[in-house]
């Protein structure tokens, strides 16, 4: 499936985009092949993406590179303050803070990360985040800041 042409990604809300994304109306995102990653859930304020880290995602040191976890809880995290904008509105990351708690590697399996919504106000979001693997146990969690922008507004970096 093609992705959502930006007309047609500035027509939704953030959550029914996220929804459509789960449900399969809308394409997938297209990085999560390369990161083995999927949509999990979504509500209002709340976003989960599932993955399966694997030896293509490990470092020199034979584990799971810190960028996995960080990549599916910046994806969580911000997924999950979209799904608190309107149509029309778009978010970016301006800052985002991972504490990593437990390393992964090939045979950790499937892991959760779970993004929620801390406050989410005109120009500013804020959202925590936790990665867990399928027993539960806490692999890293995560806070970032959003800015908040119409779409048609120029963002940090473009002119």
């Amino acid at each position: 499936m093609p992705p959502l042409a930006a007309a047609d990604l500035a027509a939704l809300s953030g959550l029914t985009l996220m929804q459509g994304m789960i449900e399969g109306r809308f394409p997938r995102i297209p990085f999560g092949e390369l990161m083995t990653m999927r949509c999990g859930s979504a509500g209002e304020g709340w976003m989960e993406f599932l993955g399966e880290p694997g030896p293509q995602h490990y470092n020199p040191m034979g584990t799971v590179h810190g960028g996995y976890a960080a990549t599916l809880l910046d994806s969580c995290m911000g997924c999950a303050v979209h799904t608190t904008l309107a149509a029309g509105v778009g978010f970016t990351t301006i800052d985002l803070n991972i504490t990593y708690l437990k390393a992964m590697n090939a045979g950790t399996g499937q892991v959760t990360a779970r993004g929620e919504v801390i406050t989410s106000g005109r120009r500013i979001a804020t959202a925590r985040g936790t990665l867990t693997d399928s027993a539960g146990r806490l692999l890293a969690t995560g806070i970032t800041t959003c800015l908040v922008f119409s779409v048609g507004e120029a963002r940090p970096g473009t002119r």
